[in-house]
């Protein structure tokens, strides 16, 4: 069975709710907007809020005839940089064609006039979400094939020409990893409660350590099992969810991301993988390579130190807006415990990497 925080994060993010008040808009206005500019649109609109979505309120827009999905910007004081729903809108609309695994796109609104703040609109994707990482509910056979299905898909992500597809100015192609340790750093300080002595070192340590980037691709920035739709009966991705830390980067930050499941997270407390059926972090390096046409994975402990900062960064940021008064889940406050823990992974995986 799941463990009992699983099930907690499952129940807390699964399915739809009435609309928060402070996420209340003006329907009447969404509706016409969709009349205009959503091609097939038919109301009457019902509007339903979905339970999960930490950055970005995303919405549920019920129709007689179909389903779509809303995600906007939220209100109030916000981060530079964060919440870019129209970069997620990009993204989408240029992987879409390809046959890449997302969301159909409808549209982008940026006037704040229709809502209150930018939005768009894309398919709603029906399957399964999958929560809980060990896969309880599922014979060995199937955890492998969702497994090695979940890799493919980002070897297939990393392996799309981003110049071809018209992404060439999603990002910028060089130094991804110095440019991230930056940007986190400084989320970081803007979002700061206390000091931690494990951060303070990796701050100062991650700048100076920065690995060679060989390669560069459209990254996903929080590729993970519950962040897809996977296919009703298949062990196949439908749709890859939440783009809003996507860019052009390194791959193997992407790739290296997913990998921590098997250090510090739920994945790394199964005592038998092969007989549980999970591929084991070594068979997963082996087959990412082999698709993406690499000879190995060096520098993966500084990966991981970086990964561990990252995450680190990221709640925090939400611990930062519990305090200013815009963050969009009753949970967010509980992950300011979580931060300490991170930084000292963090720093033992720098140890490990030469710090």
């Amino acid at each position: 069975m799941a463990d009992a925080a699983e099930q907690q994060r499952e129940q807390l993010n699964t399915g739809t709710k009435e609309v928060a008040e402070s996420h209340r808009f003006d329907e009447a206005a969404l509706a016409a907007w969709m009349q205009a500019n959503v091609e097939g649109f038919e109301g009457p609109l019902e509007v339903r809020q979905f339970k999960g979505g930490q950055s970005n309120p995303t919405y549920q827009l019920v129709t007689p005839a179909k389903k779509y999905v809303m995600r906007r910007k939220p209100p109030g004081k916000l981060l530079p940089s964060a919440h870019a729903v129209d970069r997620e809108f990009k993204v989408i609309s240029a992987l879409h064609p390809t046959g890449f695994p997302v969301a159909k796109p409808y549209g982008l609104c940026v006037d704040e006039g229709v809502i209150g703040t930018m939005f768009y609109v894309m398919d709603m994707v029906e399957g399964r979400i999958l929560w809980d990482q060990s896969l309880p509910q599922y014979e060995p056979a199937e955890r492998h094939a969702i497994y090695m299905a979940k890799l493919k898909t980002l070897a297939d992500l990393h392996n799309t020409d981003y110049q071809a597809v018209g992404l060439g100015d999603y990002g910028k192609p060089g130094n991804y990893m110095g440019r991230q340790v930056d940007r986190w750093t400084k989320q970081y300080r803007a979002s700061e409660t206390v000091k931690l002595e494990d951060m303070e070192r990796l701050i100062e340590w991650l700048p100076q350590s920065v690995p060679n980037q060989d390669r560069t691709s459209v990254v996903h920035g929080d590729y993970r099992l519950d962040n897809m739709v996977l296919h009703p009966t298949e062990a196949r991705v439908t749709a890859v969810l939440d783009w809003e830390l996507s860019t052009l980067g390194d791959p193997l930050a992407d790739f290296t991301y997913l990998l921590m499941n098997w250090v510090n997270g739920s994945i790394a407390t199964i005592p038998d993988l092969k007989a549980h059926g999970i591929p084991t972090a070594e068979e997963y390096v082996a087959e990412y390579c082999r698709l993406t046409g690499r000879d190995g994975l060096p520098e993966v402990n500084w990966f991981f130190a970086y990964n561990s900062f990252r995450l680190a960064g990221i709640l925090q940021g939400i611990v930062g807006r519990v305090r200013d008064g815009t963050a969009n889940s009753p949970q967010a406050a509980a992950m300011a415990e979580r931060v300490p823990g991170l930084a000292k992974a963090g720093w033992e995986f720098a140890k490990k990497a030469g710090a």
